[in-house]
């Protein structure tokens, strides 16, 4: 992901302290910017003027979001999705405007080559927002507007803030509202978010799975509620891994026909005030068409505006992505553990020093930093919970922290499978030694002689083997209840793992009654 170049008039709303009058608030980095310009230039609205530094792509309405929300550190900037999926929007409103006849062919023109110039990467470092605001996401709706419509006005030789040849609200955001744009947008965005988090899922899962193969023939002692269980390979484990996260990886694509649900057209609360009756079918061809993803109108757009029902199963879908993917670090942290006093079955690679005191130590910071990723995430679904079920009415006035929590969520999953990929399980390897004797000094073997001497008679052989640390297979050998043969044919590798399944009928044989 880009890392936006701080420009010369940044504001600091993501550096800013939350408290008001520190000299690093919004309010006065706000001020300072203003000190520092070059110049000034004097925008208004229906509240009254302010002063924009000159440079700034960014307006009144921008300015006014600035001083209002310091409330993080974050600005819409830092989620590039969202950015480039406001600008898809606008541009595929440009276009529908024109077709209908109710924008310029030439300011649809400017406005489509800036979108375009603003999903390439430019410009993004002026969506200066907070990404956590109030008014539903209007701050960031408008800020888009005036950064669309500055540029544009740059291009065609004005200067920034001469709205009379390119207007944010009466040109940019024609036939729009924001309860329509900005939903769109970040269900936009989520599409893009959840595709890349896919694509670097199912190299996870590719990256575990070859773990599984090269690990095939690697018998351990399987474990039920931590305690010693039946003979398994540590292939299977692996494979075990990567079939639970291909699960995850069908339930995340789930989501995406959800999220192309847009209610464009619907403007202020539903009903389409201000927008042609065409408008709503031709936005929808273009926003297709720009984005090359399948849409549809919603089929009650009142509905639609108020209801965040899509954003809780996105958000509970990722919950149950990270919570799996947690449980299987914790799994590798167990079997890493020791080296010389844990379980000590796999050696993930060193990553680090683990230690400022005890030399040598080593931690499994790589699964410990995923396992924090989801315990964020799940964090994050309660916060989208409530934010759903906070709306009223005809909208839902949270949406914004619905867009940080999941937008969120989805880059730090992405970055999470990634280096769990290519800084841990690519490099894992197998203690085999360590393994092979944990296996054959296990009674837990004996479970697979249960068929032949019963289980009274492989009770008293498993005690009779924690208590002397012999071998099953020697006493049972001993006891004359199986010859070595077979013994060995039951006890093999392939026939513990269950990866040989036993050929020919089974022939129990009558067991005495318990006493």
């Amino acid at each position: 992901m880009e890392t936006p170049q701080a420009s010369e008039h940044t504001l600091g709303t993501d550096s800013a302290q939350t408290i008001a009058g520190d000299e690093n608030s919004p309010r006065r980095a706000y001020e300072t910017a203003l000190e520092l310009t070059a110049g000034t230039r004097e925008e208004s609205d229906s509240l009254g003027t302010m002063l924009i530094p000159i440079d700034a792509y960014w307006g009144i309405h921008t300015a006014r979001a600035l001083e209002n929300f310091p409330i993080t550190r974050r600005a819409i900037y830092n989620y590039p999705d969202l950015v480039r999926a406001l600008a898809r929007v606008k541009q595929a409103c440009a276009r529908a405007n024109a077709e209908i006849g109710v924008l310029s062919p030439e300011k649809a023109r400017i406005i489509e080559q800036v979108c375009e110039e603003i999903v390439d990467g430019e410009l993004h470092a002026e969506f200066r927002v907070g990404v956590i605001q109030g008014g539903a996401g209007t701050s960031t709706n408008l800020n888009a507007n005036e950064v669309i419509a500055n540029r544009g006005l740059e291009i065609m030789g004005h200067a920034k803030g001469d709205y009379r040849y390119l207007s944010p609200i009466d040109d940019v955001n024609r036939s729009q509202s924001t309860n329509d744009v900005y939903p769109t947008a970040i269900k936009l965005a989520m599409v893009f978010g959840v595709q890349r988090l896919l694509a670097e899922h199912k190299l996870l899962t590719s990256a575990f799975r070859a773990k599984g193969k090269e690990f095939s023939n690697v018998l351990k002692i399987g474990r039920t509620q931590l305690q010693d269980a039946v003979p398994m390979t540590l292939g299977q484990e692996f494979n075990g891994f990567a079939h639970t996260l291909s699960e995850d990886y069908d339930r995340l694509s789930e989501c995406i026909p959800w999220l192309n649900e847009i209610n464009m057209g619907a403007t202020a609360i539903g009903t389409g005030i201000t927008a042609d009756p065409r408008y709503a079918e031709a936005v929808l061809r273009h926003l297709i068409q720009v984005t090359g993803i399948e849409m549809e109108t919603a089929v009650d757009l009142i509905e639609a505006t108020s209801d965040a029902g899509i954003f809780m199963t996105v958000s509970g879908t990722l919950k149950r992505a990270a919570v799996k993917l947690s449980k299987i670090c914790n799994d590798l942290r167990l079997l890493s553990s020791g080296p010389q006093a844990g379980l000590g079955e796999i050696n993930l690679p060193p990553r680090q020093a683990g230690s400022s005191i005890m030399p040598g130590k080593v931690n499994p910071v790589i699964p410990e930093v995923v396992n924090q990723v989801a315990f964020s995430v799940i964090g994050a679904d309660a916060t989208v919970t409530a934010a759903a079920e906070g709306g009223q009415l005809q909208l839902n006035a949270f949406e914004p922290v619905i867009a940080h929590s999941i937008l969120q969520s989805l880059a730090w999953m992405t970055n999470a499978c990634y280096t769990l990929r290519v800084n841990c399980v690519d490099g894992i390897t197998a203690n085999r030694e360590r393994l092979a004797l944990q296996v054959e000094t296990s009674v837990g073997v004996v479970t697979a002689l249960t068929p032949y001497i019963g289980y009274s008679a492989a009770a008293t052989l498993a005690h009779a083997a924690l208590t002397t640390h012999a071998s099953i297979a020697d006493l049972v050998i001993e006891s004359g209840l199986m010859t070595k043969e077979k013994v060995a044919s039951v006890l093999s590798p392939e026939r513990l793992s269950g990866i040989v399944a036993m050929t020919g009928p089974l022939t129990l044989p009558v067991f005495p009654p318990a006493d």
